[in-house]
């Protein structure tokens, strides 16, 4: 996971941080931001004019996509693997291949996640290391 290990150097703890904090799931505020991450991203989605396509891609209810991402997001930032427990794998690529995912697609989810990490993480920094690797990953899961 060398994307990781990029994201937790660009966010290693300052002399201010308790010595505990050791990965990106801890840094940002654990469980509590990685639940209002999730939340705003889909409060995003559904409110905002420009990702009425992406919202479309998505089942009804829209509460059990929120509750799969913040399963995701906490394992992948080095939180307990929530969604693995449940789900195994997450095989992003495969669960994703029977959606139309292009450019626009990936742009628009960007632009939530974006918009969710700007309202629930406070650090600039951490911001920008957890969109670059996100970023990586949305662009991954273009199959158009």
């Amino acid at each position: 996971m060398n994307w990781f290990k990029k994201v937790v150097q660009k966010m290693s703890p300052t002399k201010d941080s308790p010595p505990k904090q050791s990965n990106a799931y801890d840094l940002i505020g654990g469980d509590k931001v990685i639940k209002a991450i999730a939340h705003e991203f889909y409060q995003q989605m559904q409110t905002r004019a420009d990702t009425q396509p992406l919202l479309a891609l998505h089942r009804a209810p829209i509460a059990d996509s929120e509750v799969k991402l913040y399963e995701f997001l906490s394992g992948w930032l080095g939180g307990p693997q929530l969604y693995q427990q449940k789900y195994g794998h997450p095989a992003l690529r495969a669960r994703h291949m029977p959606f139309a995912i292009d450019e626009s697609m990936r742009d628009q989810w960007l632009l939530c996640m974006q918009a969710a990490l700007d309202k629930c993480v406070k650090k600039p920094e951490h911001r920008q290391a957890i969109i670059q690797a996100l970023s990586t990953l949305a662009d991954h899961m273009r199959n158009q």
